[in-house]
C-alpha cells in the first residue's frame, strides 16, 4: 500500500517540542516520501468535526524553537462515545488518510490505542512534561519543564535567604514526582514531596528543625501537585470539576502544607505554585532534538507500515514499542533517583 496522505495531531496539554515534531514530520514526509501531510485541529476535536489544513514546508519553516502547538490542541476525548469513536474513524477514511500521527500523553494515545484496534493505522508519539509515560525513557517537554523549575527555585533560593522563610515550591505531577525530583536536585532544594513516596508532617519538621540547629531557619520544599498530604485521604483540587477524561485539576497542596508548616513550627513559611509557565515557551536544545528525532521515527515508522507502534527513546536511542503496552499504565519515579534526592535532606 502506498501511503499518500498522512493526517497530524496534537492532543491533551500544551508542550514544548510538539512544533519541532510536527516539523520533521512534514519535512520527512514531504522530501523523502512525496507524503501529501494534513494538519488536525485540536487535537481530537479536530478528528470529530473534521477540521483540517495542509501542512507544507512554508507552513512549518520557523516553528522549531516556538512552544505550544501551530495545530492547536483540546482535551476531548472520543474514548468515551462510540458515536465520537465512530464519527473519528468515519472522518479519518472521509479524509482520506492512510495513516495518522498522534502525538500526546498517556490520555491521546489511549484513543489511539482503541483506534488502532479497529484497524486504523495509528503511529503514537509521547508527550507530556510529567515524564510519565511508560514505554519511554524519557518524553519531550519534560527537560525544558525541569530547565523552567529549577531556575525559579534557583531564585527563590535568595528570597526565601534574605527574609530567613521557609519555601514552598508547588510544580506539576499528577502521579510521578519527576519535575519536582529532577529541579528539586538540581536547584539544591532541601527537601522533595513526590507521589510516588508517603511523608508525615513528622518528617518534614524533622527536616526544617535539623536545619534550624545548623544556624539554617531559610529551606526549599518542592512538592509535586499530586503529592496527597498527610493524613489526607485524597489528592488537593482547585475545584470538583474534572476534565473529559476525569481527571481531577489538581493544585493548591503547596498552600495547605505551608499553612501546616506555619501552624506547627511557626516559621514563616510562603508558597509559590509555578503552574503552565513550567510547559510554556521555548523548548531546551534537548527537546528540540529529542522531538526531532521522535518525528522522523514517526514518519519512517508510517513508510515502513509498522503501524499500532509508539515512538520510544530506549537509552541512546529511539526506537518504538507496541501502541498497546505504552498507553497502559504510568511510569513512576525511579527510586533510585529519590534515594540520591534525600542524601541532601536537611
Amino acid at each position: 500500500m502506498i501511503h499518500k496522505r498522512v493526517g497530524i495531531l496534537t492532543g491533551g496539554g500544551d508542550c514544548p517540542g510538539l512544533n519541532a515534531v510536527i516539523r520533521a514530520i512534514v519535512r520527512k514526509g514531504i522530501d523523502s516520501y512525496k507524503y501529501e501531510i494534513l494538519g488536525v485541529l485540536q487535537g481530537w476535536r479536530g478528528m470529530i468535526d473534521g477540521k483540517t489544513r495542509p501542512l507544507g514546508i512554508n507552513d512549518v519553516s520557523g516553528i522549531l524553537h516556538t512552544g505550544g502547538t501551530i495545530l492547536g490542541t483540546s482535551r476531548t476525548n472520543p474514548g468515551k462515545s462510540e458515536a465520537d469513536m465512530e464519527t473519528v474513524i468515519t472522518n479519518y477514511r472521509r479524509m482520506g488518510l492512510n495513516a495518522l500521527i498522534a502525538i500526546g500523553g498517556d490520555d491521546t494515545l489511549g484513543v489511539a490505542a482503541k483506534m488502532s484496534e479497529q484497524g486504523v493505522h495509528v503511529i503514537g508519539v509521547p508527550k507530556t512534561i510529567d515524564n510519565d509515560l511508560s514505554g519511554t525513557d524519557q518524553t519531550f517537554g519534560f527537560d525544558t519543564a525541569v530547565h523552567i523549575a529549577t531556575e525559579a527555585i534557583d531564585r527563590l533560593h535568595s528570597t526565601a535567604e534574605s527574609h530567613q522563610r521557609v519555601m514552598v515550591v508547588e510544580v506539576m505531577g499528577r502521579h510521578a514526582g519527576w519535575i519536582a525530583c529532577h529541579a528539586g536536585i538540581a536547584a539544591g532544594a532541601d527537601l522533595i514531596l513526590v507521589p510516588e513516596f508517603d511523608f508525615s508532617m513528622k518528617d518534614i519538621i524533622e527536616v526544617l528543625e535539623k536545619r534550624k540547629k545548623r544556624g539554617r531557619v531559610a529551606s526549599i520544599i518542592v512538592i509535586a501537585e499530586g503529592a496527597t498530604l498527610p493524613e489526607a485521604a485524597d489528592h488537593v483540587t482547585q475545584d470538583n470539576s474534572v476534565d473529559a477524561f476525569g481527571h481531577k485539576r489538581l493544585g493548591g497542596v503547596g498552600h495547605i502544607l505551608a499553612q501546616r508548616i506555619e501552624e506547627e513550627t511557626g516559621m514563616e513559611t510562603r508558597v509559590s505554585v509555578l503552574g503552565h509557565i513550567q510547559r510554556g515557551g521555548t523548548p531546551t536544545s534537548f527537546d528540540r532534538v529529542l522531538a526531532t528525532r521522535f518525528g522522523i521515527k514517526a514518519i519512517e515508522l508510517v513508510h515502513e507500515e509498522d503501524f499500532g507502534k509508539m515512538v520510544s527513546l530506549i537509552g541512546a536511542n529511539v526506537g518504538a514499542v507496541d501502541l498497546q503496552e505504552a498507553a497502559k499504565k504510568n511510569r513512576l519515579l525511579n527510586p533510585e533517583i529519590y534515594d540520591i534526592a534525600k542524601v541532601f535532606f536537611g
